[in-house]
């Protein structure tokens, strides 16, 4: 019988989040979606199961292949799961659009002292709304 590894400690295992303490804000946030639907952080993975998630401005959609509780290197994790040919397609044409897109461009240089006040203007008028 093959070992049963919690989704958050799965996640951790292949890479996807630095602690497990992140993976499971983000299953309990509902960011991670388990064959289409939100799961709980206790979930058992099963390979074949596919998994989406938030990955940067992306959001991927993998299949896993192979089941481990153990981080290893880089590579290792990456065998453990294989990304979906749509979710691959998807994030090459938003990224094509992330760069075409002058808009989201880092400013130049540091803010002055009228930016730095309509940055934090705002910051705080984002927090008050929430």
């Amino acid at each position: 019988m093959s070992e049963q590894v919690r989704l958050d400690k799965w996640l951790w295992a292949a890479r996807f989040f630095k602690t497990r303490g992140m993976a499971q804000k983000a299953i309990d946030g509902g960011k991670v979606h388990y064959n289409g639907a939100r799961t709980k952080v206790s979930k058992i993975v099963e390979p074949g199961a596919l998994l989406a998630l938030p990955q940067g401005w992306d959001r991927v959609e993998v299949e896993i292949i192979d089941v481990s509780d153990k981080r290893r290197g880089a590579s290792e994790a990456q065998a453990l799961y294989r990304e979906t040919p749509a979710s691959i397609e998807r994030r090459t044409r938003e990224a094509e659009i992330r760069r075409m897109d002058k808009s989201m461009q880092p400013p130049k240089g540091r803010p002055d002292r009228r930016a730095r006040r309509d940055i934090q203007n705002f910051q705080r008028h984002q927090h008050d709304d929430s």
